[in-house]
């Protein structure tokens, strides 16, 4: 079983933030087990700590910003991608401002960082998300996502930026094993359009940015009299020349695809937000922050609805299992089986009512209806499994009966129907439970009626 990992010792960069144009420094901090990736704010009163989880995400802009109340901290795909590939599971990352620097523009310097402190391996299991069934994500018939079954990590990707410039055109990257990412696509650097940062600059934005800090695509023409006016915009450039294979300065790529290289960094980065390593093969095409983070939540929400069916199957009851857990024998014991239950909030319970029924032979016998009493009492019982369930043999209750209010019988329940009852606890003070009770045929509501009992320990 792999192991949980953190670093060994604490290390410090600092550089600027591409958007606000603040230094900062982001210092990385050994964490126990279990902790998990936190960043907190040093430069702000009280220093807030933010996980690094979805549900802490708060913007998707330009990058991924994650924050809590007014404390926000950006541009944290690239270190959360080290992370990822590096297979950091717990680290506090101090930073003293709202931006993780951009450096290079890659996760090279946070790789670099990572290797110098160095990896510690702790006692406490890694915990994976363990893609079970293909999931498919699509947004305006271009942006696509597969995501499928594997024993481990890999992913491949597809950028086509074809029709803004033939020198990025159509670009296609695999990575295998995480064990890649370090030397294969870490280096990767972001990239932008020259038109797109010449409009970003003239509004205010990317501050900290330059024609350095990035691949630059070309797709303007460069006169004399542009070239002026791109040095007005980044008064601190030097030289600035057009480049003869598409990229602003003649800029040499790190990898003949190095821009859809850098597009899988983002998503593994974006990807490691669900705070556990991901195990299947991820296939997406023309990806972005924002459809990242939308697969990503698409992969919680089917991990958490096959937990929650995994609980209800641990939760469920034959036979058996009622006999150990009601008082209630033949022939007043009157639930066949538990099919859900949430101790002390809810149950479901299903009662085949079949002609062999004790109650039948005097109850109408030449038009047999179960009656409405036993109806309330199956509601009672179901009542019963949902107050004690659960309790160790030192708190072992047993329920008894204080009052029924509000009974309304709605339909006639006969042999052969299927009675399906489901009890939601309203109240619980000092041994006293209150609960509504409700019972159904198929979708149809037969009988209902709030009831109050005790649980009292149980004796002998």
């Amino acid at each position: 079983m792999a192991k949980q990992h953190t670093i060994g010792s604490s290390v410090s960069l600092s550089g600027i933030g591409l958007h606000t144009g603040e230094k900062a420094t982001v210092t990385l901090n050994a964490a126990p087990e279990n902790y998990g990736i936190r960043f907190v704010r040093s430069d702000v009163p009280n220093s807030p700590e933010i996980p690094a989880l979805l549900d802490y995400v708060v913007d998707l802009a330009r990058g991924t910003t994650i924050g809590i109340n007014e404390a926000k901290v950006s541009t944290i795909e690239h270190l959360m991608a080290a992370f990822a590939g590096m297979e950091i599971d717990n680290c506090r990352v101090e930073v003293s401002a709202s931006e993780i620097p951009l450096m290079d523009g890659s996760s090279l310097p946070f790789i670099e960082l990572l290797e110098h402190s160095g990896i510690v391996e702790q006692d406490a299991d890694r915990q994976f998300i363990v893609i079970d069934k293909p999931m498919m994500l699509y947004q305006k018939g271009e942006v696509a996502y597969g995501v499928f079954p594997s024993d481990h990590f890999y992913i491949t990707l597809l950028t086509d930026y074809g029709h803004k410039h033939p020198a990025v055109g159509v670009q296609h990257t695999t990575m295998f094993s995480l064990k890649d990412f370090a030397k294969e696509f870490a280096p990767s650097r972001t990239f932008c359009f020259l038109s797109e940062i010449e409009m970003l600059r003239e509004k205010g934005l990317i501050k900290g940015g330059n024609l350095h800090s990035a691949v630059v695509v070309q797709d303007v023409e460069l006169s004399q009299d542009h070239i002026d006016y791109i040095k007005r915009l980044f008064p601190d450039e030097g030289p600035i020349t057009p480049g003869t294979d598409g990229f602003l300065n003649g800029t040499k790529l790190r990898f003949p695809n190095e821009l859809c290289r850098h597009k899988a960094l983002d998503l593994i980065g974006d990807l490691y937000l669900l705070g556990k390593p991901v195990l299947g093969l991820i296939q997406a095409a023309r990806t972005s922050h924002a459809a990242n983070h939308e697969m990503a939540k698409k992969i919680r929400e089917h991990l958490l609805a096959r937990e929650e069916l995994a609980a209800r199957k641990k939760n469920s009851y034959d036979v058996q299992d009622i006999l150990t857990a009601l008082p209630h024998r033949y022939p007043f014991l009157l639930i066949d089986k538990i099919v859900d239950v949430v101790p002390d909030k809810s149950a479901v319970c299903i009662k085949n009512v079949t002609f062999n029924e004790p109650f039948f032979q005097g109850h109408f016998p030449g038009n047999p209806v179960m009656p409405g009493v036993l109806q309330v009492e199956a509601m009672a019982q179901a009542g019963g499994i949902m107050g004690t369930y659960g309790k160790d043999s030192s708190e072992e209750k047993v329920m008894y009966f204080m009052a029924v209010d509000k009974v309304r019988f709605r339909q006639i329940v006969r042999p052969g129907d299927c009675l399906r009852i489901e009890v939601k606890m309203l109240q619980n003070r000092r041994g006293t439970i209150k609960f509504a009770g409700k019972c159904f045929v198929e979708d149809k509501l037969v009988c209902e009626a709030e009831l109050m009992a005790m649980l009292a320990k149980k004796e002998g």
